[in-house]
């Protein structure tokens, strides 16, 4: 397992994840504000803009693109064609359908439009992620 970490591009892992993370700025803050806002039935507010808010959604990038390098080595897979259909795997087994649980409870007043976004979000990320770290290899 330690060998995995020793053996993996970081520079690849920080491009990956930095593309991740501002991926997720701009999805939840330009492209799908409105709709987003609506998801959490918060249409006509202002979301609070902590720091936690920031570190919380970088943190779990980070561990998602590690996670995902790690596999990615493991797996042995080296193709473009492979980053993509192990990123559908992952995004649509793990990162979506866990995306859509959270959303299934009282908090989330539209639950399809928030696991909609934010699980697209998420699809879309980790197909960037691995077609980052297998381009970076």
């Amino acid at each position: 397992m330690i060998s995995q970490f020793v053996n993996l591009s970081w520079i690849g892992v920080l491009l990956a994840f930095a593309v991740y993370f501002v991926l997720g700025a701009l999805w939840f803050t330009l492209f799908f504000s409105k709709p987003y806002k609506i998801s959490l039935g918060k249409e006509n507010e202002t979301l609070p803009n902590k720091p936690v808010f920031i570190a919380g959604p970088a943190l779990c990038s980070l561990v998602i693109t590690l996670a995902s390098a790690v596999l990615l080595y493991a797996l042995n897979i080296q193709s473009f064609s492979g980053a993509v259909e192990f990123s559908l795997v992952i995004g649509i087994g793990f990162l979506v359908a866990n995306t859509v649980n959270i959303a299934i409870n009282p908090n989330i007043p539209r639950p399809v439009l928030y696991g909609i976004i934010s699980g697209a979000y998420h699809l879309v990320g980790i197909l960037l992620v691995n077609i980052i770290l297998i381009a970076m290899k």
